[in-house]
């Protein structure tokens, strides 16, 4: 039985844990960075003079930049290394957190963002994969549930130091704390990262044999007594784009995509416009960031709930039942925000339920993609989901502006989720002889046959 084979199929070690919260730490920071800016954008608008529309491009800029770092960097995780390219990019991630708060100008905010962005790209891009490698088939679902976990638990508590620190000590606060948490989050990524086994089984190198055995002692494994065969000649050096679409991989690879933009779309909406639509329906500003943080809360419980759910029925499944839930449950939740007790438990059912999907399809890309290429694939279909993230906050200024009501927004919004489970319906994992990544204990494939 090879490494890859064995990591399926042992239990989990403690180091192998670690290496999950690692990955729960990073998330945890993209949830702060969104939320931060999300309850400070107020703050700002009214220090630059901005518009809601001008208010959701700023909004949308460190979205462009995770949406290019997806895209341009996560092929290099899969030519160069997966650790070396989560150092770099969480040390970009620090340089863009600390150069905002410096900001004299929208235009300046908007370029830090974009750096602080292609960093956080580029770090999802990889973490998703590296978690998804090193958990056993077993628990890889709820590894990706824990780790998508982390994003509502840094947007929780990112919601609660924004508000804490931009009514103390001015926004700008808020962006100094990102950038020591970052780095501090560097420090130990250096320490405790290993690199990625898919990628030194698969890379072709021929002196990584003991870096490979001293992470399988790591992670309670036998060593190895000699590498698998070198790839052979004419096999498609790592990292190539055009891989994803050959050797069946179109048909998946498009549907991914559709799935994780609508997902994406909604995700990002209700996270970066919901305190400011429920103030506009009538809450007060206290109530709205409360509600706002209802729904970060509540993502935490989702990713959790999805990965439980995962560990008896296939990813596929449990992922289509959320995405149906989540456009009804949006709709009811903007419907609510005059019995306050109400709205807020309806938050956390929101917030659960996008969570929960944004779980099952970081749970689903790693399996679509042979490891030559997962960091790439993962990367691109998150730079297309970022695409609706972008598009998400922007749309909704303008819509604002042109004198739509939240529940409007909401309602509309709702629709798109639901193209994420049309897509889903018709989703299939290519057929190929090499082996992938399982996602489930009794059903290894995930998705369609």
């Amino acid at each position: 039985m090879d490494l890859r084979a064995r990591i399926d199929a042992a239990p989990m070690s403690a180091y192998q844990w670690l290496i999950v919260g690692l990955c729960v730490v990073l998330n945890m920071l993209d949830g702060y960075d969104v939320m931060a800016l999300a309850f400070t954008a107020k703050s700002i608008g009214n220090d630059f003079g901005l518009s809601s529309a001008q208010t959701g491009v700023l909004l949308s800029a460190g979205l462009v930049g995770m949406a290019i770092g997806a895209l341009v960097l996560a092929p290099l995780a899969d030519k160069f290394g997966r650790r070396p390219l989560i150092l770099s990019s969480v040390a970009m991630a620090t340089v863009g957190m600390a150069m905002s708060a410096t900001a004299g100008s929208a235009l300046q905010l908007g370029v830090w963002r974009v750096l602080t962005g292609l960093g956080v790209g580029g770090i999802l891009a990889c973490t998703n994969v590296i978690a998804s490698e090193y958990s056993s088939t077993r628990w890889r679902g709820l590894s990706i549930g824990l780790y998508t976990a982390g994003y509502g638990l840094g947007a929780t508590l990112g919601g609660l130091a924004a508000v804490f620190l931009r009514d103390e000590y001015g926004w700008r606060a808020v962006f100094v704390c990102g950038a020591v948490l970052t780095g501090l989050a560097l420090a130990l990524l250096a320490l405790l990262l290993p690199e990625s086994v898919d990628y030194l089984l698969t890379g072709g190198r021929r002196d990584v044999l003991g870096r490979v055995n001293r992470i399988a002692a790591r992670i309670g494994q036998e060593p190895l007594s000699e590498l698998p065969p070198a790839p052979a000649a004419g096999t498609p050096r790592a990292g190539r784009v055009a891989d994803l679409f050959a050797g069946g991989n179109t048909r998946p690879t498009l549907l991914l995509w559709t799935a994780f933009f609508a997902t994406m779309f909604g995700f990002y909406f209700i996270n970066s416009w919901t305190p400011a639509l429920l103030e506009t329906a009538g809450m007060s500003k206290d109530q709205s960031a409360t509600a706002g943080m209802m729904l970060a809360l509540g993502g935490t419980l989702g990713s959790v709930i999805f990965g439980a759910l995962a560990t008896r029925w296939t990813a596929r499944t449990v992922l289509l039942v959320f995405t149906v839930l989540t456009a009804a449950a949006m709709a009811v939740f903007i419907s609510s925000t005059s019995i306050i007790g109400l709205a807020f438990v309806l938050g956390v059912v929101v917030g659960s339920l996008i969570n929960g999907c944004i779980a099952g399809l970081y749970t689903l890309s790693p399996s679509l993609y042979e490891a030559r290429m997962r960091s790439t694939g993962v990367g691109w279909a998150i730079g297309v989901g970022r695409a609706g993230a972008i598009l998400a906050p922007t749309a909704a200024g303008r819509l604002l502006d042109a004198g739509w009501s939240a529940a409007q927004l909401y309602v509309a919004v709702a629709g798109v989720v639901l193209s994420a489970a049309v897509a889903l319906v018709f989703l299939q994992r290519p057929v190929r002889p090499s082996a992938v990544i399982a996602v489930a204990p009794a059903n290894p494939v995930s998705v369609t046959q």
